[in-house]
């Protein structure tokens, strides 16, 4: 059960989310309509492709899907540690993020695959940086967990039994930014086409600059 929740944590997985939901907007509706935060669908186009010998898919989906990993695995070769905590290098790994974020913006606008699989990669990086808090699975990339996860709540409520609250607001939260930001890059892109990753990116450093303020003065005080 999660006793207390820090605002940080709060703010975080909500930013976080809503991020990723504006990252995948624009993967949907960029050329070649490629989801690229969370690889459940990638890995069936990878085994659609291999079963219709489509070897110029198989080479994208996979490296799509060999990009989100590559991310995942940067970020736990950074962080080190799967549960959240203060003091670890999550500055450094929003700010790798947004580098990668900006470089695939002019790839993108070229129709360049490789401006995707640098999407994936951030959102790969992102999704490892918070992995468990207090007991609870968090992830900031895709929602079938926490849907799951709130659908099992739901039941254990239906039946009469207790449910950790905050558990579930903090999977509401994190459903709610994914959304938001599935809604913001949608409206955005008509207007600023694959350059709507800009926002994120911006979003990602600031973040890491406030992160870091923030740390500095626990660390002082």
């Amino acid at each position: 059960m999660i006793r207390k929740l820090p605002r940080w944590v709060w703010f975080g997985g909500g930013v976080l989310a809503l991020m990723a939901g504006t990252i995948n907007a624009v993967g949907y509706l960029s050329f070649d309509h490629q989801a690229v935060t969370h690889m459940t669908g990638t890995t069936t186009l990878v085994g659609i492709a291999l079963a219709g010998h489509a070897w110029h898919q198989l080479l994208h989906f996979g490296a799509v899907l060999v990009a989100f990993f590559l991310g995942a695995s940067f970020s736990g070769l950074l962080i080190r540690d799967s549960a959240l905590e203060l003091g670890h290098r999550y500055g450094l790994a929003l700010l790798i993020e947004a580098l990668l974020l900006f470089v695939a913006v002019p790839l993108i606008h070229q129709h360049h695959d490789l401006g995707l699989w640098l999407a994936a990669a951030a959102c790969g990086l992102q999704n490892a940086m918070v992995s468990t808090y207090s007991g609870a699975v968090v992830r900031t990339t895709h929602v079938s967990g926490i849907v799951t996860d709130l659908g099992i709540l739901f039941g254990q409520r239906l039946r009469g039994k207790s449910v950790d609250r905050r558990r579930s607001v903090l999977y509401l939260v994190l459903f709610g930014g994914f959304l938001l930001g599935g809604i913001a890059g949608a409206l955005a892109f008509p207007f600023w086409r694959e350059r709507t990753l800009l926002a994120p990116a911006a979003i990602a450093v600031l973040v890491a600059a406030g992160y870091m303020a923030y740390l500095a003065r626990r660390r002082r005080a």
